[in-house]
């Protein structure tokens, strides 16, 4: 059996489970929001994040990813190109493109995520999630990625 065609394994944790990516995509793709879901990594580092991003988008939406870019203050580092199945994918990055991730797997086809950066708190990465993944968003990154209020109606800040 030639398993050279199946994607490569995705990255597991101590026990061996598999580490799937924390991606939350609107149901239908219908595109009428500002995003069409929220992507929240576990590093800033783009060579490890991205290629099980795409592994995963790939075996969900079909077809390849050709292109990413994506927001240069996000990321620790951010190469020309990452490998992915044996593809190399070119990246573009553009500073201060407010969170955000744009997958292009055509020429009009393209995913805009929310990207959550990965030291967010669970509620607040959640609430940023949903909001992205709604249809008909139209929610700024910055304003989804807004600590929710809490149940007495205030923000709590961190210093």
């Amino acid at each position: 059996m030639d398993l050279s065609s199946y994607p490569p394994p995705l990255r597991v944790d101590a026990l061996g489970a598999p580490l799937l990516p924390r991606l939350l995509l609107e149901a239908t793709l219908s595109r009428t929001g500002m995003f069409d879901g929220a992507w929240w990594p576990r590093s800033r580092h783009v060579r490890v994040e991205l290629p099980d991003l795409v592994t995963a988008l790939t075996a969900h939406l079909g077809g390849s990813v050709l292109r990413v870019g994506l927001d240069s203050v996000a990321w620790d580092e951010v190469p020309r190109t990452v490998t992915v199945d044996g593809r190399a994918i070119r990246i573009s990055w553009f500073p201060g493109c407010d969170w955000t991730i744009s997958l292009t797997r055509g020429f009009q086809d393209h995913v805009l995520l929310l990207v959550v950066p990965p030291a967010t708190d669970a509620d607040t990465a959640s609430s940023a999630m949903a909001g992205a993944s709604v249809r008909g968003n139209h929610r700024t990154s910055a304003q989804l990625l807004a600590p929710p209020p809490s149940a007495d109606g205030f923000v709590a800040l961190r210093y």
